[in-house]
Formats: structure tokens, sequence, C-alpha cells
């Protein structure tokens, strides 16, 4: 007898989601101490497992490749591991004496997380960090074609969690990959909050819940080229940036922009460092294969080297090319080249002032990936402090590498791999996400002054309050 996925996937989340209700119950009644051992337990089980997550996630999905994977797989565990240790989430988080006001941590609840196939297995421990880190149980969702190595990822978390104290349910995941599954868990009542990565169908559906929702769009991030900036430099930063896992991190860079007089520095370092600039006809033939007739990206081209994607599209590069680089002028949907390509493939756009560089960076954002990440390379602050007062992003990145950089591995936002995109994008949130956007804050406030309104010179006789009560009769009647 062959019995319905979505069914099966939607009782599923509803036995995950009441597994989770029953393990908040007894998480939140955990120290920090206790939550802070889980986590260490959480992360050094599954930076053991680095390598082998990475090559079962690269050989699931087809995307990127795995020593990246594995550096991912490590940032997660290691780095963001570091970075909330000594973080104060639960209890008293601090006492104002002055203003007689106390703030205490209280965990926001069971938390269902949306996984992507992009990032599946280092999203799974990144999200379960700070998730039990805040004290909240969380259930994974994943993504079909990363259904496998998730479910790995999740299993060991989970294991880790228990052994060292967390309530059996506290981490969970789907096995039954159907969308029904996903949409049961968001309005399963035990869920508190999503926490949403993934395509903007997905983002949508989280924030039309009817639950509070984190969810993240889409990154395009342009790079300027100032001509303040080390250009060698420069280069580098975007060639480390867009070869990371082949372009799959969403805050890497999508195009370059750089003023006229700069067009030919940057184009002979360029060429030096890998870049292949693509003629009308190649860069044609590869723009047909990036984006479907719907307007999707292309599922087949994300994750793959510049040299598989020169074959796929038909024309061939010299062999140590690394990124393939289209002349663009313009953005729009009509424009594949100014949008959000998860590959190693870039734009180029040429402007003739820096007041056009400003203005053309505004535009490719504003057709996608407000919110997201910018990055300047230039030495001349004032450049710098003129561009991120009008650039609509919540990461504005200097002279590093994008990718790297927007989630805090070579800069000091927040290490993560949940990046909010604030109003302007779409989200609720435009923090790098950490346990502290997990919890809620219940505030002690205590009077700062003597009533007044009740105050009397006289005392109070019976005659008196005969007075005021036939005049509340009188008002009354």
């Amino acid at each position: 007898m062959e019995l319905d996925q979505d069914l099966l996937s939607r009782q599923q989340a509803r036995e995950l989601a009441r597994l989770a209700g029953e393990a908040q119950k007894i998480l939140i009644t955990f120290p920090q101490e206790k939550l802070d051992a889980i986590v260490e337990a959480v992360g050094e089980a599954f930076s053991k497992e680095a390598v082998s997550l990475a090559e079962m996630a690269v050989q699931e999905t087809g995307f990127g490749n795995i020593r990246d994977k594995t550096a991912k797989n490590r940032f997660a565990a290691d780095t963001v591991r570091q970075a909330v240790r000594g973080m104060k989430t639960v209890g008293i988080l601090s006492r104002d004496g002055k203003k007689k006001l106390w703030e205490i941590g209280v965990p926001v609840g069971v938390i269902a997380a949306i996984v992507p196939s992009t990032n599946p297995t280092s999203t799974v421990c990144y999200k379960a960090i700070i998730a039990l880190k805040a004290g909240c149980p969380i259930v994974f969702s994943p993504h079909p074609k990363a259904i496998a190595c998730t479910r790995r990822a999740a299993e060991l978390v989970a294991k880790a969690a228990e052994a060292a104290g967390a309530p059996k349910g506290a981490v969970g995941c789907l096995t039954i990959p159907a969308l029904a599954g996903c949409q049961e868990l968001m309005a399963a009542p035990e869920t508190r909050l999503i926490l949403a990565t993934g395509g903007p169908a997905i983002v949508k559906a989280a924030y039309s819940s009817g639950k509070p929702a984190i969810g993240v769009g889409a990154g395009n991030g342009p790079a300027f080229i100032h001509h303040s900036a080390d250009v060698a430099k420069a280069v580098a930063c975007i060639a480390q940036s867009k070869t990371f896992d082949n372009g799959t991190v969403c805050a890497s860079e999508q195009s370059i922009i750089v003023e006229k007089g700069m067009e030919d520095a940057v184009r002979r370092e360029a060429r030096n460092q890998g870049f292949y600039f693509m003629d009308t006809q190649e860069a044609g033939q590869l723009a047909r294969l990036l984006f479907r007739p719907n307007g999707t990206l292309n599922p087949e081209i994300v994750g793959k080297s510049a040299l598989h994607l020169s074959k796929m599209a038909g024309f061939s590069v010299p062999p140590g090319t690394k990124i393939l680089v289209a002349r663009e002028q313009e953005a729009g949907p009509t424009r594949p080249y100014s949008m959000e390509k998860l590959c190693p493939v870039l734009a180029f756009f040429v402007m003739d002032s820096e007041e056009a560089v400003l203005n053309k960076a505004i535009e490719v954002l504003s057709h996608e990936g407000s919110g997201h990440t910018f990055v300047i390379h230039a030495q001349d602050e004032a450049v710098v402090e003129r561009f991120a007062l009008k650039i609509p992003v919540s990461r504005f990145l200097v002279n590093v590498p994008a990718a790297l950089g927007g989630i805090g591995a070579e800069t000091s936002l927040f290490p993560a791999l949940t990046l909010g995109c604030g109003a302007v994008g779409g989200s609720s949130s435009s923090n790098n996400i950490s346990p502290m956007d997990l919890i809620n804050l219940r505030r002690v406030a205590w009077g700062l002054k003597e009533p007044t309104e009740c105050r009397s010179e006289e005392p109070v006789t019976d005659d008196l309050v005969e007075l005021l009560t036939q005049k509340i009769l009188e008002r009354l009647g």
C-alpha cells in the first residue's frame, strides 16, 4: 500500500513540533551554564565531522566544493561557538540601579528552521547553536535536494545535544521531503518563530504563516573599486570571495562597478588573476543558461566552477579561469547579469563618474538585493562615508572579500549564515542573526516618582466621601 507523502510529512511535522514543545518546558528551566555546555558539545561533535559532512553535501547537491564546504562547517561549529561563548541570553541580563530597570532574557520557544540546499550542513549547525544558546528547541525542514546530508547533520547535532543534557526533541528534523510538511511545521501551535533561509517562495511562505518570522532576501551585492583602492588587493578579495564554494554564499559579489578611468587597470589585473571577460556572443550563450523562462535561477548552474559553466554554455576558456565576467550597463528583469548568480559569474559596469557609480549601485540593489550587502575597495574614508550614508544595505563592507566579510568570518560582524536584510529588503531584522534575535526581553521596572494624584493635605472624612459620591452620581445620571 502506497501512503500519501504529503500526509506522512504533515504527520511527522506535527509530531516533531509536539516533541519540541515538550522539550521547551524543560529547556526553559536550564541555567545559562547548562545551555552553554550543550552548545559546546554540539560544536565540538560537529567540527569533528566537518569533512565527511562536506563530502556528503557536495555529492548529494552537486553544489560547491568539499574544501570550502568543510570551511563553512568549521565556521559554523567553531567560529560561531566561540562568538557565543560568554554571551548571556537567559535569566537576568542587566540591572540598572539608576534607572531602576532590569532586563531578563526569555527564550522565544520552538523554532522552525528552513535549511537551504546551498549550505545544508553548516546551516544546521549554525542555527542549532544559536537556538540552543537561547534556550530554544529547533526543528529543521530540509530542502528536498539536500535531505540526506541535512538529516545526517541534524542527527549528529541532536545526539551531541542529548548527550550533554538536552531533552529529547530539542533538535528535530523532517525526513519526508514535502512542502506540505514544511507548511505544517510553520503552522504548528508549538512553533513560536520561523527562521527561514532559502529562496523567495519559502521566505514569503514563512512571513505569510501567521507566525513571527526572520527571513532573508536575495543577495546581489555590487563591488565598487574606487580610484584610491589598491587594485591588486581589491581584485584578489573579489576572486577569493566569488570562488569560495563556487559562489554559493549569498553575500558574495555579483558585479564590479568602476569609473571609466579605472577600467583598463581593473581589467588588466583581473585577467592576471584568472578572470575571463566574455565577448558578446559568449555572454549571450551563458546568459541563456543562468535563468529559467519563469525568471528563477537555473539550479544546474548553482555552485559550478567557471570551467564547468563555460563548457555548459558551449565555449572554451583558458585552463586557469576562475571567474567569468560579462560587460553590463543596465539592471532589470531582462538583464540576467544584473541579478544574483550563485556561481563564479560577475557583471562589469563602467560608469562616467563617481556619482554615476553611486546611482548604478542603488539601481542594481533596488532591482534585487536591497538591504543585503555592498562592498567598496577604497583608501579614501570620505568616499566610504558618502556611499555608506546612501547605499540601501545592512552590511556595508570595506576592503574585504564580501562572502567572508558579510558572514563575519573576516569582520567584526556576528558570525552568521542567516543575514537579515531589514525592512528595505523585506526582512524583519537587519542583523547577522544571533542568539539575541531568538530571545524576548522581560523588563522589570520600578517607579521613579511618588504618586501624586491621590495626595490630599486634608484628612479624608465621611462628609468628603459623601460629597464625592454625590458628584459621581450626578455625572452618571
